[in-house]
C-alpha cells in the first residue's frame, strides 16, 4: 500500500440495501459502470456483504457495500439479515433499492426507520421503472431508475454525491501539534503481522500527516532511538511509538520531549480520547472472574505473541493480580450485548471509519460498560499514561482528578 492510497476508514461508505431481487447488485454495477456484484434472477444471490474500494466520480474514494436481501429466510437467512444490519454501523449514506412494480413494504419501512434512528442520510431508489412507465418521485431523496436501460442512473450518481457530503475531520492525527520544520521521531518496530515490505496503516497515515504539516519525520526501530536522539543535533518536538515498546521508548526519551503512541493519537483523531482514558482506570476495580472483551477492527494472521490475544491478557493479569476471563472479536464482529463485560479494550481502530468507531463507543456507553484502547491501557499499566497525554492538558486533567 502506497502513502497516496486512501485507507478504507477514510472513504465514504455507501451501502445498498433492499429485498432479494429488488436489483441491488444491478444498481451497484450500473452506478459504478463495472460488474462488481454478481447478478442473477435467483433470490439470495448475494449471501454476504460485499465491500469494494474504488473511485466514484464526482465523490472520489468510496467504499461500496452490496448487502444480502433484508427478507432472507430460514436460519441461514437470519444470519445474513443480521450481517446486513451490522453494515448500518459503518454506513455514511444508505441506498435503499425497491422493486418499483411492488412498491414499499414493511421490511423497507423498518429499514427507513433504522436509517433515521441512526442519523444516516438515505436515498430511496425505485428500480425496474422500465416495467411501469415514467413516474416522478414524490420526495427529494427518492428517484425512479432502471438498471437495465440506464434510465436516471447518472441522476442517481449525482444524488448520491449530494447526500454523501461529509465534514472534514476537525482534527489531524498529529499535524495540529506541529509547526513547519519540527522534527518528529516515529518508533516503528517491524510488525510481523504486516505484509512484507510495508509499514502498518497507522504508521503510514501518521507519517503522511507529519509531512503535510511541513515537519520532518524520522523513522527508527525501538533499539535505534537512543542513538538517534543523541546524534540528531536538534531536539524533536515529539516521539511517537508503537504501544508494544512504550516502556523502552519512554526510558530512552528525555523527559522534556513529548512522548505518545500511534494508538493514543488515533483515539484523539476519532474523538474518543477522553472516554478511553477514563476507561483505563477501571483496571483497578476488577475482581476475580470478571470478563474483558478485547476487540480489533481488522483481521490478520495472529502471531505466537500477538498483542491482542496474548500480550494484553498477560499484562492485564500481571497488573491486576486477578483471575480475569477474556473474549476476543475482530473485523466487523462486535457484540450487541456487552452486559457480561466489565471492560472493553479496543484497538486504535485505524481500519474502521468514524461512524463504526462511534457506534462501538456508544454501545459501551449506553450499556454503561467502560471502554479503553490498547495504547492507553498499556501506558496506564506501565505508569506513563500522564506523560503520554501531557500534550493534551484538558484530557490530562481527567486522570488527575
Amino acid at each position: 500500500m502506497g502513502l497516496n492510497d486512501t485507507p478504507s476508514a477514510n472513504r465514504i461508505h455507501i451501502a445498498f440495501f433492499g429485498k432479494r431481487n429488488a436489483g441491488k447488485s444491478s444498481i451497484v454495477n450500473a452506478v459504478t459502470g463495472q460488474n462488481l456484484a454478481i447478478v442473477s434472477d435467483i433470490k439470495g444471490t448475494t449471501t454476504d456483504p460485499v465491500f469494494k474500494a474504488m473511485e466514484l466520480l464526482p465523490l472520489g474514494p468510496v467504499m461500496l457495500i452490496d448487502t444480502p436481501g433484508i427478507d432472507d429466510e430460514g436460519s441461514l437467512g437470519e444470519l445474513r439479515v443480521k450481517k446486513t444490519r451490522q453494515v448500518l454501523n459503518k454506513t455514511d449514506i444508505a441506498v435503499l433499492v425497491i422493486d418499483a412494480a411492488y412498491g414499499t413494504t414493511i421490511e423497507e419501512e423498518e429499514l427507513i426507520k433504522l436509517f433515521i434512528n441512526k442519523n444516516i442520510n438515505y436515498i430511496v431508489v425505485y428500480n425496474k421503472s422500465d416495467l411501469i412507465g415514467d413516474i416522478q418521485a414524490d420526495n427529494s431523496n427518492e428517484i425512479y431508475v432502471s438498471a437495465k436501460t440506464g434510465y436516471h442512473i447518472n441522476s442517481l450518481k449525482e444524488m448520491i454525491a449530494t447526500f454523501a457530503v461529509m465534514e472534514e475531520p476537525k482534527l489531524k492525527i498529529v499535524g495540529d501539534l506541529l509547526n513547519p520544520s519540527d522534527f518528529v521521531v516515529l518508533v516503528t518496530p517491524i510488525d510481523k503481522a504486516a505484509p512484507k515490505g510495508r509499514l502498518i496503516l497507522p504508521q503510514q497515515q501518521t507519517i503522511r500527516d507529519v509531512l503535510e504539516a511541513d515537519a520532518t519525520a524520522i523513522v527508527v526501530k525501538e533499539y535505534e532511538l537512543r542513538e538517534t536522539l543523541e546524534n540528531l543535533g536538534k531536539k524533536p518536538k515529539l516521539v511517537i511509538t508503537d504501544s508494544q515498546v512504550f516502556s523502552k521508548v519512554s526510558a530512552d526519551t528525555p523527559g522534556d520531549i513529548w512522548l505518545t503512541s500511534f494508538s493514543i493519537l488515533f483515539a484523539r483523531y476519532k474523538g474518543s480520547l477522553e472516554t478511553v482514558v477514563k476507561g483505563a482506570k477501571v483496571l483497578e476495580t476488577l475482581q476475580d472472574g470478571d470478563t474483558i472483551l478485547i476487540s480489533e477492527g481488522c483481521t490478520h494472521h495472529r502471531q505466537c505473541d500477538d498483542i491482542g490475544t496474548v500480550k494484553l491478557p498477560r499484562w492485564i493479569k500481571n497488573h491486576t493480580k486477578k483471575q480475569i476471563n477474556f473474549e476476543f472479536t475482530s473485523g466487523t464482529e462486535f457484540p450487541d450485548d456487552l452486559s457480561c463485560f466489565k471492560l472493553v479494550v479496543h484497538c486504535g481502530g485505524c481500519m474502521l471509519n468514524e461512524r463504526e468507531m462511534k457506534y462501538r463507543q456508544s454501545c459501551a456507553k449506553d450499556q454503561q460498560v467502560p471502554i479503553t484502547n490498547y495504547g492507553i491501557l498499556i501506558a496506564y499499566m506501565q505508569g506513563i499514561l500522564k506523560r503520554s497525554i501531557s500534550m493534551f492538558p484538558h484530557i490530562l486533567a481527567e486522570i488527575e482528578e
